[in-house]
This record gives C-alpha cells, sequence and structure tokens, in this order.
C-alpha cells in the first residue's frame, strides 16, 4: 500500500536528510531514477499485498501485520545499522509517530483485504491521500475531484448501499486512508531528520513492537511455523522493505506532486494484483469507481501543479 498524495509544492523536491554525505540519498542507478522507484515500490506493495490477503486464512489479518512489519524491521535495522545516538528529541518524536502511523495503516489495511477484495480496498484508502491534497489547495474545482471521488466510493458501495461490500472492510479501508495521508507527512519529515533509510528502519522497529502483541493473541505459536514465516518474510519484502524504502528515496529526489500522480495508480495496480494472484475480478461498476477515484486523485495533484504553489504537510 503506501503510499499516497503528498500536498507539497509541486516545483520543490523533498531535500535530502540533514547530515547525510552529499550523493549518499541518490545511489540508485540513475537510468531507474526516481519515477521508476515510485512505480517499482507500487508493484511490490500490492503484488505484497495480494500475497498477504491469500497468508490471512492461515494467520489472520493482525498475525500477517505482526509478522510482515517485525520480519521488514528487522531486515532494515540489520542493513541500515542506524544510529541511536546524536538524535534530537523532535527527531525520536518524528520517528515513534511515523512507526505508530505505520502500524495502524497496516493493521487497518489488512483488517479491509480480509473482508473486501484489493482493488476497492485500495481505491477506498487512496480517499485518504486525495482528501490531504484537496484541503491543502483550497482550491474551488477540487470540489469536482472531490465529486467524482465520491461518485467512485457510490459505486463500490453497489449505488450506496455497499450491498457488494462488507461495511465493516469498508470502514477498515477508510480508517486505512486516514493513516496513509498521516504516514505521507512523517515520511517524508523522517526523510528529511535522518540519513539514508536510518529514520525508516528506526520508525519499523517501533511498529513492529506496538503491533505484535496484538499478533500474538490472535495467531499465537501459528507465527514459527516455517511456512507462515517464509510467506511472512516475502510479504515483508514486497510490501514494506522493498516500497517504504524505493518511496521515502523518491521523495528525497521527485516532486512532490509528481510523486502523487504516480501513487495515484495504486487501485489499478492493486486490481491487476488482485486478479492476477487471488482470481479477484471486478464488475463494471467497480472498475469504473476505480477509474473515477484514480481521475480524481490526479486531477487533485494536477491543480496543485498548475497554480504552482500549495501548503506543505511535511
Amino acid at each position: 500500500m503506501s503510499t499516497g498524495t503528498p500536498a507539497e509544492p509541486a516545483s520543490t523536491s523533498v531535500p535530502a536528510s540533514p547530515g547525510a554525505p552529499e550523493g549518499r540519498g541518490s545511489r540508485v542507478p540513475a537510468a531507474f531514477g526516481p519515477v521508476g522507484l515510485v512505480l517499482a515500490g507500487g508493484i511490490s506493495v500490492q503484488f505484497g499485498g495480494a500475497l498477504a490477503a491469500s497468508l490471512i486464512p492461515r494467520l489472520g489479518a493482525l498475525g500477517v501485520v505482526s509478522l510482515r512489519l517485525a520480519v521488514a524491521a528487522l531486515v532494515l535495522l540489520l542493513v541500515c545499522r542506524p544510529r541511536l545516538h546524536g538524535h534530537s528529541r523532535a527527531d525520536w518524536g518524528t520517528v515513534v509517530v511515523f512507526g505508530l502511523t505505520m502500524a495502524a495503516m497496516n493493521g487497518l489495511f489488512y483488517q479491509a483485504v480480509a473482508r473486501i477484495p484489493l482493488g476497492p480496498a485500495v481505491t477506498l484508502e487512496v480517499l485518504g491521500p486525495l482528501a490531504l491534497s484537496v484541503l491543502t489547495s483550497r482550491r474551488a474545482v477540487n470540489l469536482l475531484w472531490a465529486g467524482l471521488a465520491l461518485a467512485g466510493v457510490f459505486l463500490l458501495g453497489g449505488g450506496g448501499g455497499f450491498d457488494r461490500l462488507d461495511p465493516l472492510g469498508a470502514a477498515f479501508a477508510l480508517g486505512a486512508g486516514a493513516m496513509w495521508a498521516t504516514y505521507i507527512v512523517f515520511s517524508a519529515r523522517t526523510g528529511r531528520r535522518f540519513p539514508q533509510a536510518d529514520g525508516l528502519a528506526l520508525a519499523m522497529g517501533v511498529a513492529a513492537i506496538a503491533f505484535l502483541p496484538l499478533g500474538v493473541v490472535e495467531s499465537g505459536t501459528r507465527l514459527l511455523e516455517p511456512t507462515a514465516l517464509a510467506l511472512g518474510g516475502a510479504v515483508a519484502i514486497l510490501s514494506s522493505v522493498l516500497p517504504y524504502t524505493l518511496e521515502l528515496l523518491a521523495l528525497r529526489r521527485l516532486p512532490a506532486a509528481t510523486f502523487a500522480i504516480l501513487m495515484s495508480l495504486e487501485p489499478a495496480l492493486a486490481a491487476i494484483a488482485g486478479f492476477l494472484v487471488l482470481d479477484q475480478t471486478l464488475s463494471a461498476a467497480e472498475a469504473l469507481a476505480i477509474s473515477l477515484v484514480i481521475v480524481a486523485s490526479m486531477g487533485a495533484v494536477r491543480t496543485q501543479v498548475g497554480r504552482g504553489k500549495a501548503k506543505p504537510v511535511g
């Protein structure tokens, strides 16, 4: 899942972290570029989400999230080996909030995909970043984009009654969207305060510690089964380690509005992953709903680009 529609000035890239050696934040193949980073992260997270959905019947949603966060934290902490000293109280406060936000975002989202298909779940989730983009722009034309998004939600709900989608699953997806918007803010702040992916690694550790008790209560010793560990490790790499790292690096090099437009494609990627991995098909109305939300999200961001400035969120 990660992440959505940050609303920062379209003409300004997110700066590298203070104190990071020059060029360290950009050590990725130049030919791949920041756009490639975002697209690769989006594909990775949605196919990881599809794999996680197939694991939910074995471990439960909370167990899957707990295993995913624990493995991701272990990998990131071992690879990054972040410094624990030399950070201010504000730095640590940012990391803790970022970590708790990731824990909540993942927990709510997996509760959603346990109840509704992956494509509609991500479509509802992306409304959080879309709302962030609309609110920070404060232009009348954004009423049009908000209207398109609401029309998409209406279609997803089977004409307003949510007769095809589980209402609780839809509510979880919307809650995950609110956490996604918060994630955007603190991902950018963390990237500026810590070099490389150090802040991400620390935040992932916070998320794993915060969520572990919930996973143990729901899944118990099933978390230690070899098959569960292998699949959970794959989910962690695809859904957390790769996309979060790629997006954090991309946000340092890419105008935030461009990043947001690319992230608007997440519902389409989720629908494709759900079809290929989980054999989840969409009705014509659901496909149209997803398209409306994608267009609304792109339109809201392009409005900011045309304006040339928007209130920063990071």
